[in-house]
């Protein structure tokens, strides 16, 4: 059965942690417990000055860019995002997502259901 829901009502928590993380708030929009048998989007907010930790892991992951402005910073260097920005981060690759701007950046993600669970 399909699954509808309004991103807004999805609860929201707070990933921060020390200096690796900061800023960042995470909803799993879609996941395991939707029925969701290969894939989890989640939508991650970060503050301004925010960013995620700086990782690599051992699965693909696609990025799109609702709002905001920020950095990825990958193996191939900085890379500007905005608002229709499409980001595929392959396997193994170190990357970080920096929110550069005055408002809040606004990313969806979606990995391997395995790795949200």
């Amino acid at each position: 059965m399909a699954v509808v829901k309004q991103m807004s009502g999805v609860p929201a928590t707070d990933v921060s942690q020390g200096t690796d993380v900061v800023g960042v708030v995470k909803r799993v929009l879609i996941g395991a417990r939707d029925g969701a048998p290969t894939f989890a989007m989640r939508l991650f907010t970060l503050a301004p000055r925010g960013h995620t930790p700086a990782h690599s892991h051992p699965f693909e992951h696609g990025v799109i860019v609702l709002s905001g402005e920020g950095t990825a910073l990958t193996a191939g260097g900085s890379v500007s995002l905005r608002q229709g920005s499409v980001v595929f981060m392959p396997p193994g690759e170190h990357h970080q997502f920096r929110n550069t701007g005055a408002k809040p950046l606004e990313l969806v993600c979606v990995v391997p259901v395995a790795a949200e669970q």
